[in-house]
């Protein structure tokens, strides 16, 4: 069954959706891994997946972060390609930092109200635990100051894409 939260990004045809979930797992000793799989994060560090489409028939692009920063990314550039990596320690700690920052609340669509209003932009859709973060690179449209610092940090440590 689909959330209901992710019923608008399903919706909408153009959208990149971050998607954030609590899928570490704590270990016997209280620390938590990286999906049961031995490797330490931080306690209440969450995976975070990545999906771009650039207007209507544009490729969809994914990326999916884990909560250690090991990431893999399918067709990010638009290219077919799918490519491996990690962020370094420093960025994995921005990332969870950005994650967890209470600003997140006052961006989402619902307390924006936001409505999409560009023809043919790339749509940038963040789902965190606080809701849904939309935003659009077209003239003249801001994107959410926490939402666009994760959006950047993501698209500067892999191949995935900014902007068109």
């Amino acid at each position: 069954m689909v959330p209901p939260q992710w019923s608008r990004a399903l919706l909408v045809p153009a959208v990149m959706t971050v998607t954030l979930t609590g899928c570490a797992m704590v270990d016997r000793e209280g620390g938590s891994t990286a999906e049961g799989r031995g490797g330490t994060t931080a306690p209440g560090a969450t995976r975070v997946s990545l999906m771009q489409k650039l207007g209507e028939d544009g490729p969809l692009r994914s990326l999916t972060v884990e909560p250690d920063g090991r990431w893999e990314c399918a067709d990010c550039a638009g290219d077919g390609v799918t490519s491996a990596g990690s962020l370094d320690p420093e960025q994995v700690q921005r990332l969870h930092r950005l994650l967890a920052d209470p600003r997140l609340a006052q961006e989402t669509d619902q307390a924006r109200r936001y409505r999409a209003t560009c023809i043919d932009a790339l749509t940038s859709s963040l789902l965190t635990t606080a809701g849904l973060i939309t935003s659009q690179d077209c003239p003249g449209e801001e994107r959410p100051a926490v939402a666009g610092e994760i959006l950047l940090l993501l698209t500067q440590a892999t191949p995935a894409e900014p902007t068109r």
